[in-house]
């Protein structure tokens, strides 16, 4: 299983390079793929690299697998390719060079956000279905940071959607009101 990648969620598809390399086009193609995030370090662009430009839409990362890389600046464009993906019916593979790491810190953060789930129900759930994700203990520890950040956006954003659909309720109402008040009725002794 180490060698081939696993559906963690409906379409979104973590694994190592080889299961994006030539030699597996028609497996990628079988199943559906038609977004891959590439997650590398400049030193191995030689050799993990968007390899059908042509065929999938990819996001190509450079990220170094050491503990104190700045992983955590990734999350948000990685959760906006990926909602884009799902939303038009596409299927996203994320691939780094053994599907270990990188490539499951960022599935890791996604899986959180979008479900709020902590990171340590998030690892359960990944790592049942990829059995050999083993995050570096730096990544680990800024996905337990990002918990509070993302939970506090959700909050905000919802804070935000509230604070709109009052307006928009108070909007309502005065236009309601207005139309009201401007309508004749011959009832109205000042009519």
């Amino acid at each position: 299983m180490r060698r081939s990648m696993q559906e963690i969620i409906p379409r979104l598809y973590l694994g190592p390079y080889n299961a994006a390399s030539r030699s597996n086009l028609q497996s990628l193609i079988d199943h559906g793929i038609t977004h891959i995030i590439c997650v590398r370090q400049n030193i191995e662009a030689s050799f993990i690299r968007p390899n059908f430009p042509d065929k999938f839409k990819y996001l190509v990362l450079n990220i170094a697998d050491n503990p104190t890389e700045n992983i955590i600046q990734h999350f948000q464009r990685v959760k906006i390719f990926i909602d884009e993906a799902l939303s038009s019916c596409g299927q996203v593979l994320v691939h780094g060079n053994a599907g270990i790491s990188r490539s499951a810190a960022l599935v890791l953060a996604y899986i959180m956000e979008t479900y709020g789930l902590s990171q340590a129900r998030a690892y359960t759930i990944v790592q049942q279905i990829r059995f050999c994700i083993n995050p570096n203990e730096g990544f680990m520890a800024q996905l337990r940071e990002y918990e509070p950040i993302y939970q506090a956006q959700k909050t905000l954003r919802n804070g935000q959607q509230s604070s709109a659909m009052q307006r928009c309720k108070r909007t309502i109402h005065q236009v309601e009101t207005t139309e009201t008040d401007d309508t004749c009725d011959p009832m109205d002794p000042s009519y």
